[in-house]
């Protein structure tokens, strides 16, 4: 299988995603963003708050964009966890459906 390539952009959204999201796992942002655990995991270890955090206080301009980015992110991934669940709860109700319909038929008494 082909090694994908993320930009280095990419690589800090995604981690300022993780460390900005209270009570997020690596698994959890991870599989909303389409990556593996163990990228993102490598990606926090290198580019980490300690990491970061030094960079930034240099650049306070470029702080405030990277926290509108960590933000587009954060609003991204949880549109598509939101999008996933409606179509799990989608799927769940034509299932009560179609069950109830077949029960339905089954009562002539």
């Amino acid at each position: 299988m082909a090694k994908k390539s993320y930009t280095d952009e990419f690589r800090r959204r995604a981690v300022d995603l993780y460390e900005s999201t209270p009570g997020a796992t690596l698994q959890g942002i991870a599989a909303d963003l389409g990556i593996s655990r163990g990228a993102l995991k490598e990606w926090v270890d290198r580019l980490g708050s300690g990491a970061t955090t030094a960079g930034l206080a240099r650049t306070a301009p470029q702080a405030r964009s990277e926290s509108q980015a960590a933000r587009i992110v954060r609003l991204e991934a949880e549109l598509a966890a939101s999008r996933a669940e409606q179509r799990k709860l989608e799927t769940e109700r034509d299932i009560l459906r179609q069950a109830a319909k077949y029960f339905a038929g089954e009562t002539n008494w």
